[in-house]
């Protein structure tokens, strides 16, 4: 038997942060090697939420070079842009013709979205899950690496496959393939620097929520300096009452590769005074290699257009082989 195929994506909206990084992409570098990888730049997503039209092209290639530059191997995995590949649009039509809109409108996150958006709400905002569902299943993906907040959009994944073979297969010859859910605990959800007790988001207005990949030492030590902390003195995991300890004593836990005794007894008797400087350190040492090649790639755009090439190419084979089979399926003509 061949390696599990793995899918995952991200989108390229504003830059990545140290919650993309550690919570995703440095996991699927960990593991690359054990699995056949498709890794892609999710630009159909982004435009669920309003965007820059002037911006969006250059952000997916960014993405793609920020993913060379965090360690994915072509030897293990292929990267290419989603919107590249038009089987994702007519797979997520066909998908949404068997998707009954409440399992859509029960979403959590269209229901959090929607509220900021109010009456400007898209239907792309909605339909979004439908749109996941479609990524994952078109490459026959075995494990999705997903964070507990996307964890309901790969039930609904996992829903529609049962749903389209009930309705246009046999039990021994299923159309399409149940994937199943990779969540690595460990750094699974990395806190917003200004408010320990809300995930790290690209789209927080304050940018000194976030630690961005590309941002330089001053800039970095400068969003640590300032960062929330509370007045205790001594640092300690798993208090309920100190979620911002907890959040900085975990972002130094992983960029530092150590265990969580470790940190703990190195840090008990520390201030905050003490304990920034060492966190700021070790953040601006594991962020240099990945922006020093990320540099690298995007001075090469021929090269970065060669790697994104080859990634559409052995993608779209796969994703209009199952395309083919669903559509087979559900009774279309072959297109003479």
């Amino acid at each position: 038997m061949g390696k599990q195929r793995i899918l995952s994506g991200v989108q390229p909206t504003g830059n990545l942060h140290l919650g993309n990084y550690l919570g995703a992409i440095r996991n699927w570098v960990e593991v690359q090697q054990e699995y056949d990888n498709y890794f892609c730049v999710v630009d159909l997503h982004a435009i669920t939420v309003p965007h820059d039209p002037k911006t969006l092209a250059e952000n997916s290639y960014k993405i793609a070079a920020l993913y060379l530059a965090c360690g994915i191997s072509l030897d293990h995995a292929n990267i290419f842009i989603q919107s590249h590949i038009s089987a994702h649009s007519e797979l997520t039509w066909l998908l949404n013709c068997i998707t009954p809109i409440n399992w859509l409108q029960g979403m959590i996150q269209f229901k959090e979205k929607a509220v900021k958006q109010g009456e400007n709400v898209g239907t792309g905002l909605l339909d979004y899950p439908v749109l996941m569902a479609a990524d994952i299943l078109l490459y026959d993906a075995d494990k999705v690496p997903v964070g507990e907040d996307q964890k309901q959009h790969l039930e609904l994944t996992r829903d529609l496959v049962i749903r389209l073979n009930d309705q246009f297969a046999s039990p021994d010859e299923p159309v399409l393939k149940m994937p199943d859910p990779l969540i690595r605990k460990d750094g699974a959800r990395v806190m917003s620097l200004t408010d320990g007790t809300k995930k790290m988001s690209k789209s927080d207005p304050s940018e000194l929520s976030r630690i961005n990949l590309l941002d330089d030492p001053d800039t970095i030590a400068k969003k640590i300096k300032k960062c929330k902390t509370d007045p205790m003195r001594g640092l300690e995991f798993d208090n309920p009452e100190r979620p911002e300890c907890q959040n900085l004593l975990t972002l130094y836990q992983l960029l530092s590769g150590q265990d969580k005794a470790s940190v703990s007894r190195d840090c008990a008797s520390m201030g905050w005074g003490q304990f920034k400087p060492l966190l700021t350190e070790t953040t601006i040492e594991v962020l240099r290699p990945i922006q020093q090649t990320y540099t690298q790639v995007m001075d090469d755009k021929g090269y970065l257009e060669s790697v994104l090439k080859q990634g559409r190419e052995q993608a779209e084979s796969v994703a209009q082989e199952t395309l083919s089979r669903v559509k087979t399926a559900m009774g279309f003509s072959k297109p003479l």
